[in-house]
């Protein structure tokens, strides 16, 4: 009776036996091709985004760093600072300009603040001083190419470090004082190049703010002293900085 049962199922067996087994075929397969969880140590879990990393900014230079005529406060690296840590960024910044200085000044008094600071961002904007003291272009350059390769002994690296151009103080009114301002807005033009070539001879970068600096001085956007240039102008300056420069 049992085998005669058997026999009669049978043709009714193999096509169930065969559905189950596409349908176990299927599941595996669909198993086998979902996301796999990242494995553990993986760099999109563990690596420290860069907007998490200290900013450690120093501000190298004269009187156009230093923010103479101003508030320290409205000087551009510190309204820089500011704007990076409106997005949240911790900012540690270090303003050693002076007024007056001249590259050799910067050589002798300021550099070695670079090492012990430890620097992620260094901005050069000197140039104005020697200019004023009548040293050559080609003396500019020298020097010029001796702070660049100072920075960089110091351990900053050379796509860290930003130089900047002097502003066209050549239309400010106290500009005669100095000579023909025609000849001084010509001369200052040559010094932000000699500048800009020796920076990216480095690698490092150059931040060509003369186009704004010289509409700015052609509003007379100047301090009280009628030289240096205002808090607005160092304002717009930070916020052109804060859009190319990457900390």
């Amino acid at each position: 009776m049992l085998s005669f049962l058997m026999r009669s199922l049978r043709p009714l067996l193999l096509p169930v036996l065969l559905l189950f087994g596409g349908i176990l075929l299927l599941a595996l397969t669909l198993l086998g091709s979902s996301p796999r969880s990242a494995p553990a140590g993986a760099s999109e879990d563990v690596a420290p985004t860069r907007g998490l990393e200290e900013i450690r900014y120093l501000a190298l230079g004269d009187s156009f760093t230093a923010g103479t005529g101003n508030q320290p406060a409205d000087a551009f690296p510190s309204r820089l600072a500011e704007l990076w840590r409106a997005q949240g960024r911790r900012v540690t910044l270090k303003n050693v300009a002076v007024n007056g200085y001249t590259t050799e000044d910067v050589q002798e008094r300021e550099i070695p603040e670079v090492a012990p600071f430890r620097p992620t961002l260094v901005t050069l904007a000197v140039g104005a001083n020697d200019y004023v003291r009548r040293w050559s272009a080609d003396v500019y350059r020298s020097r010029v190419r001796v702070l660049l390769r100072a920075i960089i002994d110091a351990g900053v690296g050379p796509n860290r470090i930003v130089a900047l151009p002097q502003p066209d103080w050549s239309l400010s009114p106290a500009a005669a004082s100095f000579g023909d301002p025609r000849q001084i807005g010509a001369d200052i033009v040559a010094f932000n190049t000699i500048l800009r070539d020796e920076a990216r001879a480095t690698g490092a970068r150059y931040v060509d703010l003369y186009p704004l600096m010289h509409r700015q001085a052609e509003a007379k956007m100047l301090a009280g002293d009628g030289l240096h240039p205002s808090a607005r102008a160092h304002a717009e300056w930070a916020t052109a900085l804060y859009e190319q420069v990457e900390p």
